[in-house]
């Protein structure tokens, strides 16, 4: 099966999104972004660029709070309507990101432009779009908590052009988050931004240098380090998010399914988990191995009966994350595509080198088999905007990995070394259901001895551990030279923060079993 090119509704014709720094502080989506595009200085994409002068440059501060966060009782005959709203909530942020990105001169003769134009019509859709849901949610019967209207309400306000020191240390007069680092490493000062400048516009083999990278929406110079100059650390993920579940005691061993590395091209910008039935839902580009008939619109049905690309034909579940492209001045098949190029997301796929997916057991004992169709979704693809709640990101290189593990950077690995995304999945399920309304509170992380609360069963974890050729990027004069970055919504820079991973269990009941009696017993499976 090849690249998934059936034909799509277009969620904007042209996106002239072009955030050069952003920083989110909390959980409601507040986003401090310097926007200098214009919407008449585009490349051979359609994709706008940072190429104004550092006079043009306006800051502005926008809050949308997160309403899919917030809905946590929709009833199971609602799902679709609410996923479909919820949909249109990110597609109208996305529209008021591109206005704030192509209005530069009328936003600098107007002081209520922003407001008026902007930020008032954008309350307008999302107060609509919130009492859809309402009627969506009562229509079945449930209850709507009347408070979420009040999430419309979206503000904005100036802020500081120097977002704050080079390399994530601190931000706005000394406000600090994260134990004084910031997500993403996203500042752009220290020669990063340079009032909106990108070195003249230099270009290396087609690529812009300086903020925005090849897209214009990222990565910067601070979302990359040298690991060999990392001090190491032992733990791994954020917080206690993404924490192997085993350990030297409970259930010992594991099961290993073999899937390829999506050598036959499985792609598209669909999220049938998040937005079901929505073309484009996930505005950026999955890599899919196991299942091969994943797209927004496949049933459950569909998926059981689907084609896979395990060598374990018991296994059509379906493994997908974002892909990684290398920003080297080169365009790939979707430089045109809603999801790819039309929104900031440019440059040349990388195939995994090596794709590994082991499932282990729990440190506390044993684990029970997955029920059918169970989804879990891991990190946060809005993480950047989002705060880093639900964040669950391990970069780091070959040889290095026992010692460094990176969230808010990438790396930039030493000769011979190659790029490694890991994720652990979470491992404990409320036992009743296969998904939950805001994705999340179905399935939870074991705590640090291995048990699960609140009553949840130890299942087995789901560990994807992704390995990358990648030419390493250099740093030259507060600049990237030949980027690399997983794909993003547009208004997520492309911050390495925002990496993510998805998974359906769809094993025959006999291979679950045989999974789970595997790692019972302690012994190693394939």
């Amino acid at each position: 099966m090849g690249r998934n090119t059936r034909k799509r509704r277009s969620s904007m014709a042209n996106k002239a999104i072009a955030a050069s720094a952003a920083l989110a502080l909390g959980g409601g989506g507040l986003i401090w972004a310097n926007f200098y595009a214009s919407a008449h200085e585009s490349n051979n994409n359609g994709w706008s660029q940072n190429q104004t002068k550092a006079a043009a440059a306006q800051v502005a501060t926008i809050s949308c709070p997160d309403v899919g966060q917030k809905l946590t009782n929709v009833p199971q005959s609602a799902r679709q309507g609410v996923a479909t709203e919820l949909a249109n909530l990110d597609k109208q942020i996305t529209e008021a990101y591109a206005r704030l990105a192509s209005t530069r001169q009328a936003q600098a003769g107007d002081s209520g432009f922003v407001q008026n134009a902007i930020v008032g019509p954008l309350k307008e859709k999302r107060a609509a779009t919130i009492d859809r849901i309402r009627l969506d949610v009562q229509r079945v019967g449930g209850q709507f908590n009347t408070s979420l209207s009040q999430l419309a309400a979206c503000t904005t306000q100036n802020a500081q052009t120097n977002a704050g020191e080079a390399g994530g240390q601190q931000q706005n007069g000394g406000q600090q988050q994260n134990g004084g680092q910031q997500q993403g490493g996203q500042q752009q000062n220290g020669g990063q931004q340079q009032g909106g400048q990108q070195n003249g516009g230099q270009q290396n083999g087609g690529q812009q240098q300086g903020n925005g990278g090849q897209g214009g929406n990222g990565p910067v110079a601070a979302d990359f380090v040298d690991i060999t100059k990392v001090q190491g650390n032992a733990q791994l993920g954020v917080g206690q998010n993404g924490l192997p579940a085993n350990g030297n005691s409970g259930s010992k061993g594991s099961f290993t399914t073999k899937c390829g590395t999506n050598g036959n091209d499985n792609h598209n910008t669909d999220n049938v988990i998040v937005a079901p039935g929505v073309a484009n839902g996930a505005h950026h580009l999955h890599d899919y191995v196991g299942n091969q008939s994943n797209d927004a619109f496949a049933s459950d049905q569909e998926l059981a009966a689907a084609q896979t690309s395990c060598q374990n034909q018991g296994d059509k579940s379906s493994y997908f994350w974002p892909v990684l492209r290398v920003q080297d001045g080169t365009q790939d098949f979707d430089q045109n595509n809603d999801g790819g190029g039309k929104e900031g997301n440019v440059g040349k796929i990388l195939q995994p080198a090596q794709a590994q997916i082991k499932f282990v057991g729990n440190k506390k004992g044993n684990v029970v088999a997955m029920p059918t169709a169970l989804r879990i979704i891991t990190g946060d693809a809005k993480a950047f905007v989002n705060g880093n709640a639900n964040a669950n990101v391990n970069w780091s290189c070959t040889g290095f990995e026992n010692k460094v593990q990176l969230e808010t950077q990438y790396p930039i690995c030493p000769q011979g070394s190659q790029v490694v995304r890991t994720t652990n999945f979470q491992s404990c399920w409320d036992g009743q259901n296969i998904d939950s309304a805001n994705h999340r509170t179905h399935v939870a992380f074991a705590q640090a001895d291995g048990s699960c609360a609140n009553g949840f069963k130890a299942i087995p974890q789901l560990q994807v551990r992704l390995v990358y050729n990648v030419p390493a990027p250099k740093l030259q004069n507060g600049t990237v030279v030949n980027p690399y970055a997983v794909d993003t919504f547009p208004e997520n820079l492309h911050k390495p923060i925002t990496d993510h991973n998805d998974f359906i269990n769809f094993f025959s009941t006999n291979t679950m079993n045989q999974m789970v009696n595997c790692i019972n017993t302690g012994k190693k499976c394939q």
